[in-house]
């Protein structure tokens, strides 16, 4: 709890990661045989504005990833977003700190 009783949030994965999909993408992406300046190179025809720097920053867990670009990488690396976020994986129990 926070000074005046407010309950705190915490904002990353339980590995500590900024978001939970990094290693999922790299894992399909190697799988589909491109590199991270490829894998930006078709988002970007898609109409998403990312570079291989951020490709290779949420791949390391080091970037938050938003909904939009979620729905940009499953229609470009051909998966759902369930298998993205590896849903089935993911613990809600809370972070002990």
């Amino acid at each position: 709890m926070l000074k005046g009783g407010g309950a705190m949030f915490i904002n990353k994965a339980r590995s500590g990661d900024n978001n939970i999909c990094g290693w999922n993408i790299a894992t399909l992406r190697k799988a589909a045989g491109l590199s991270q300046n490829q894998l930006a190179g078709q988002l970007q025809l898609h109409g998403l504005d990312v570079d291989k720097n951020a490709i290779q920053r949420i791949e390391a867990g080091k970037r938050f990833v938003t909904d939009i670009e979620l729905v940009y990488l499953a229609d470009v690396l051909k998966v759902s977003y369930d298998t993205l976020l590896n849903r089935e994986e993911i613990s809600t129990d809370p972070i002990d700190k």
